[in-house]
């Protein structure tokens, strides 16, 4: 017969200890609740915004920012397949392009939506913690030099990137970095909300010749690109999901402790805390980081 624990099987002993653990994890603390609140306004608002034909000028910076995010995931996914990237564009019309010699198309061209749609989940899971979207901040620094290098002679990316930047820098001075926290949590929501409706609307409800999808129905020749459009869909709900996730799971602090370790974590110039002590999360943080990074900054090489 197998050990018992507290009158269970071992086995189903250790199946009732880890859904307890899941479920303790998964459950939101004050804070969470909020921040989910805040996540849910987001999509609201950026639903409603996105239809209304004046209004929409309120998030139209944003959406060419997700279009960078898409297109610079193609240049990372054609780095990492030796690809040549000759130049990134994005024009007023919310659109863009990467132009590039070689590569593997079956990666670089789902890479534009899979791609964001991480870079969106590690956002919205950053953005659940001061001192992780500090460092979230950091790496979307870095996204924004390279950014400028394959896209140095577009004016547009030029007038976005210094104007995102200057958002960044500006809520990093407000209430300790809180500010900054909703605003990385904002970027990830508008990221993964766009690589949706655009999945949607270039393959699923309508086809567009000019699509990824479409071209990567070529190069396969065994579905059609609405296929392609639905399977891209499903993958990014699940980094919307595990986004969400991550979050609830890794960033359990109240707003007091995270206002605390952010004082010592790379805090404002001219205020009392320095970076003396580590935070307290920094394993969630450093978590995160990887995360972010591993998406934000594969292997790079001057072209």
């Amino acid at each position: 017969m197998p050990p018992y624990v507290d009158g269970f099987p071992v086995q189903d002993h250790n199946f009732a200890v880890f859904a307890r653990d899941a479920k303790e994890s998964l459950t939101p603390n004050s804070t969470q609740r909020t921040t989910l609140i805040v996540a849910g306004v987001y999509i609201i608002a950026i639903f409603i915004l996105w239809h209304m034909p004046y209004l929409s000028v309120i998030i139209y910076p944003f959406k060419l920012l997700t279009v960078g995010f898409h297109e610079m995931s193609h240049a990372f996914a054609g780095v990492l397949t030796c690809a040549h990237i000759h130049s990134i564009e994005l024009d007023p019309d919310e659109g863009g392009a990467t132009r590039m010699s070689g590569g593997i198309p079956w990666i670089t061209l789902p890479a534009g939506y899979l791609g964001s749609g991480l870079i969106g989940a590690a956002l919205i899971a950053c953005g659940f913690d001061t001192n992780a979207s500090k460092i979230a901040s950091l790496v979307l620094a870095a996204f924004f030099l390279f950014t400028l290098w394959w896209a140095r002679r577009n004016w547009l990316t030029w007038v976005l990137i210094l104007g995102m930047s200057g958002l960044i820098v500006l809520f990093w001075f407000v209430a300790g970095g809180v500010a900054l926290r909703y605003f990385v949590l904002f970027i990830g929501v508008m990221s993964d909300m766009y690589v949706l409706w655009d999945v949607v609307d270039d393959t699923i409800a309508r086809k567009v010749n000019g699509s990824d999808a479409s071209a990567f129905a070529e190069i396969c020749g065994c579905c059609p690109s609405q296929v392609w459009g639905v399977l891209w869909l499903i993958i990014a709900f699940a980094f919307f999901a595990a986004g969400v996730v991550v979050g609830l799971a890794a960033f359990k602090e109240s707003s007091a402790q995270q206002a605390e370790d952010a004082k010592h974590f790379l805090p404002v110039p001219g205020s009392s805390g320095a970076m003396q002590l580590l935070p307290a999360n920094l394993p969630s943080m450093a978590l995160c980081a990887a995360a972010t990074i591993a998406v934000l900054l594969p292997r790079w090489r001057l072209v």
